[in-house]
């Protein structure tokens, strides 16, 4: 089956509003969303107690082109820190402990959806 922009777009906000959601309920405080710069976007900023969490939310409908933990690569772990860099600097904040956490979310087309949050990548 073929997939249009604004179908990936569309599971893409979901994903992102699930994951939100998620790591609300977990005690986490929401600090921005889809936040932009030159360099690239931050899906979700959050704080988690002391701790400043740069979320990279991956949203898959099927296994078809590998899970949603595959898509994060070195490379884009690299890019996510220098993104939650920016934004502290951005923000004014001193220094802070940074984490880069993960949550994959499958939205299978039958059945409930699954979430599996990794903390930590970084």
């Amino acid at each position: 089956m073929t997939t249009t922009a604004g179908s990936r777009q569309a599971l893409g906000a979901y994903g992102e509003a699930l994951a939100e959601r998620h790591l609300v309920a977990q005690g986490m405080t929401v600090l921005a969303r889809n936040w932009r710069c030159p360099a690239g976007e931050i899906d979700l900023v959050l704080r988690d107690g002391d701790v400043l969490v740069v979320c990279e939310v991956k949203t898959r409908s099927s296994l078809g082109r590998g899970t949603p933990h595959e898509a994060v690569t070195d490379a884009k772990l690299d890019r996510l820190l220098r993104l939650g860099e920016a934004w502290r600097v951005e923000q004014g904040l001193g220094r802070v402990e940074l984490r880069i956490d993960l949550v994959a979310v499958l939205r299978p087309r039958q059945g409930a959806s699954t979430i599996d949050h990794v903390r930590g990548l970084v």
